[in-house]
């Protein structure tokens, strides 16, 4: 693999990143459509309800879906935009080819699926089956992730498979898992509504997932509490009872002394502890010298609010705790997740009405995409792959031996690291844009360009397909029938509405298309996606991510089923652990200690300033798919550094000014946006962009020694004004930035 096959900026002539706009009449038959189609959105973890109106096989507008339960016709400005990508002239209407000096040029599908079983079957021959690898996402339906998993380990016959879970929810997982010994939110959302007190904690709820914000207002309006935690004054912070500024990297230490407080006042739920739980002397042990000085020195909150957050948690009668990944992208994520668990354990508020727990999932079927066997080290059913009657389980669903069922993989960072090693020689990748999404993105760029062979499947071109040798054209969420799963483990139906536009293809059809060419007809041949999930149903039988008793039909009657659902006269499960029975071995709820620990990069003299990323509302993710609608692109266009007017000051830095941010590992230049909304030794980037104008540049590969999720939360930098204000056509193409 060399280069890119033309410049950058010939690329995105080609295939985009273009703006696309609403005609101001609309689009031809909005009014009078051949059918409106109930769905879902394809963005974030809500999967809002949302019903497609389609004209002559075109998406050509929406309506709302007053009737679902959870958004109830609402949506933010994605949700009302989304449709906007069906009609996109950067659609892949077909596959193409890498041509040196020319670009990308069509393709047949028979010469691109001749071309790729061709080179996977190259590379094995020569390096091993390992040496090819696969890289998914959970932007995917619960069917194609569970096709994923199985393709990957049946037909490819790799272990090295992992997901862009892993930059999401994985912390999450990994501490759930580790304290209920099941990774699901523990409510729906409904819960919050009675609510006396809500945290929540590292997790922009008003831009990254407003459509939950309802909820906490409805709490709001019956005289619920607001605790923050962040290290900006986010929206939803604006109205907060209390705002906790935290630093980053320091969050474990806020939840030990906010635990060690609870503690020392006994506000505790003795009979929840002592008959329901394990481990709590030890937790405790961990934080015993945490006191709110100490806590006030590292976490720089003051001690008085930390005081004030922990008394409304510990009297609360009811109470639910929200996070994302404000806490989960660190080295020590799991802990910083831990260490929340543990202050609901304490007060014993979780399985039973208005008291709960949950983590915010980010990706459209972040939940569902992480059950089902994408992962490196997971099997359907949330199984773990080197626990033999797991293993030997989905062997006999899949009509394979055991023995030849891959063991555990390694990770999507890790993947990139093999690769520089030359342990990975090859790659497919569905639904995921690592060079954008993942950090040190300079190394990730460095690491494409080593591959011998590298295929995408996508539906557009993103800055990583734009070094594969083949890209095959794949399919837009609406294009195909299946389910996801909702932040809430709630498993609803995703509908077709329209077919994939030109000679593009369902991805579905393209990964049984390369399992047949590679061998394994007989075990991926399926009628529809029903039937996959059908299978997966049995494949998650008895696993802790239990769908059996989930129908398709059922799904459509109840607008969703919550899982567990083992069998088909269950009624789902929304609100866990009301027995007080859980999943782990010994049947109690697990406190775990979570000391605090120093992150991966401190500040020193060179680079003495804290750098933190994150979203903003009108972007999604890689931005693969939003940095291609006009509107939304008009709402943010591109990267801002915020910056406190205290350290604006210091650096002489002016509003809008150039200013660049250096790391380690590389550099940016990004306007300034001086702001009173942020620590005074922190700046912000949001990362959606690539190129020049990405955050991701000078973000650190440091992993969670658990989760492996990487440390975008907090690493050092140092700035340099560049005494130039930012002009106007500087702003107006940074959506595709080179």
């Amino acid at each position: 693999m060399a280069k890119l096959p033309v410049s950058t900026e010939k690329i995105i002539e080609a295939f985009g990143p273009h703006l696309n706009y609403t005609p101001k009449e609309g689009y031809s038959g909005r009014d009078e459509p051949d059918k409106t189609v109930k769905t879902h959105c394809c963005f974030c973890g809500m999967q809002c309800g949302i019903q497609l109106s389609v004209k002559d096989n075109k998406v050509v507008g929406f309506e709302p879906w007053m009737e679902f339960p959870f958004n109830e016709g609402r949506l933010c400005p994605k949700g009302v935009q989304r449709y906007m990508q069906n009609n996109h002239p950067d659609r892949l209407l077909h596959p193409i080819k890498r041509v040196e000096g020319k670009g990308f040029e069509q393709t047949s599908w028979d010469e691109a699926m001749d071309k790729t079983v061709s080179e996977i079957k190259r590379i094995q021959e020569k390096y091993g089956k390992h040496a090819f690898s696969m890289l998914s996402g959970v932007s995917l339906t619960n069917e194609k992730s569970y096709l994923v998993g199985k393709f990957a380990r049946v037909a490819l016959k790799t272990r090295n498979l992992d997901y862009n879970g892993r930059l999401c929810m994985v912390s999450a997982g990994a501490g759930n898992k580790k304290a209920f010994g099941l990774d699901r939110a523990s409510n729906n959302y409904s819960d919050l509504e009675y609510a006396e007190v809500i945290i929540v904690a590292g997790a922009n709820i008003s831009e990254t997932f407003p459509t939950l914000t309802h909820w906490i207002w409805k709490a709001r309006d019956r005289g619920a509490k607001l605790i923050v935690v962040d290290p900006r004054v986010i929206p939803l912070a604006r109205t907060a009872d209390i705002h906790l500024d935290v630093r980053p990297g320091t969050d474990s230490a806020l939840y030990g002394a906010m635990l060690k407080y609870l503690v020392d006042n006994d506000m505790l739920d003795h009979d929840f502890i002592d008959n329901y739980t394990s481990g709590f002397q030890e937790t405790i042990d961990a934080v015993k010298e945490y006191t709110l000085e100490w806590a006030e020195e590292i976490t720089g909150i003051s001690k008085e609010k930390i005081k004030e957050a922990a008394e409304l948690w510990g009297k609360a009668k009811t109470s639910f705790l929200l996070h994302a990944r404000g806490i989960e992208h660190h080295s020590k994520g799991v802990d910083n997740v831990l260490g929340c668990i543990n202050l609901v354990l304490a007060t014993g508020r979780i399985g039973r009405p208005y008291c709960g727990y949950g983590t915010i999932t980010g990706q459209g079927n972040g939940q569902g995409g992480r059950e089902h066997g994408h992962k490196c080290d997971q099997l359907p059913g949330n199984r773990d792959i080197e626990n033999m009657d797991h293993r030997k389980y989905i062997a006999d669903v899949w009509k394979i031996k055991e023995e030849d069922m891959p063991h555990k993989g390694i990770t999507a960072y890790e993947i990139i690291e093999a690769i520089h090693s030359g342990e990975i020689k090859g790659l497919i990748s569905i639904c995921f844009n690592p060079l954008v999404s993942l950090p040190n993105n300079n190394y990730v760029r460095s690491a494409l360009e080593k591959l011998e062979f590298y295929v995408a499947i996508d539906f557009f071109l993103n800055e990583t397909a734009r070094h594969a040798d083949i890209v095959l054209a794949g399919s837009l969420q609406e294009e195909e029938e299946g389910t996801t799963t909702s932040a809430e483990g709630r498993v609803i139906r995703i509908r077709q509405a329209v077919t994939p536009p030109g000679d593009a293809r369902t991805d579905t059809s393209i990964l049984l298309e390369l399992a047949k060419r590679l061998g394994e007809e007989e075990r991926f041949t399926y009628a529809d996606s029903e039937a996959i999930f059908n299978e997966l149903r049995v494949a998650s039988k008895g696993g802790t991510a239990d769908y059996n008793g989930i129908t398709y039909k059922k799904v459509e009657d109840n607008m969703g089923v919550f899982w567990p659902c083992p069998t088909e006269d269950h009624p789902g499960t929304p609100r866990l652990w009301e027995d007080k029975k859980f999943a782990t071995p010994d049947g109690k709820a697990h406190f775990n200690p979570a000391p605090y620990k120093l992150p991966g990069e401190i500040t020193d003299e060179e680079y003495p300033i804290i750098l933190t990323t994150g979203r903003v509302v009108s972007q999604y993710l890689s931005g693969t798919q939003t940095r291609r609608i006009g509107k939304l692109v008009d709402q943010f266009p591109e990267p801002l550094l915020e910056i406190h007017p205290e350290m604006a000051e210091k650096y002489n830095i002016q509003q809008r000014e150039l200013v660049k941010v250096s790391t380690r590992r590389g550099e940016g230049i990004f306007p300034a946006n001086i702001v009173e909304t942020i620590r005074k030794d922190t700046v912000f980037v949001p990362y959606h962009w690539p190129g020049k104008k990405s955050a991701n540049q000078l973000t650190p590969g440091t992993l969670d020694p658990i989760s492996k999720i990487p440390e975008f939360k907090v690493c050092a930098c140092k700035l340099e004004p560049l005494g130039e204000i930012e002009n106007s056509s500087d702003k107006s193409n940074a959506y595709a930035s080179v």
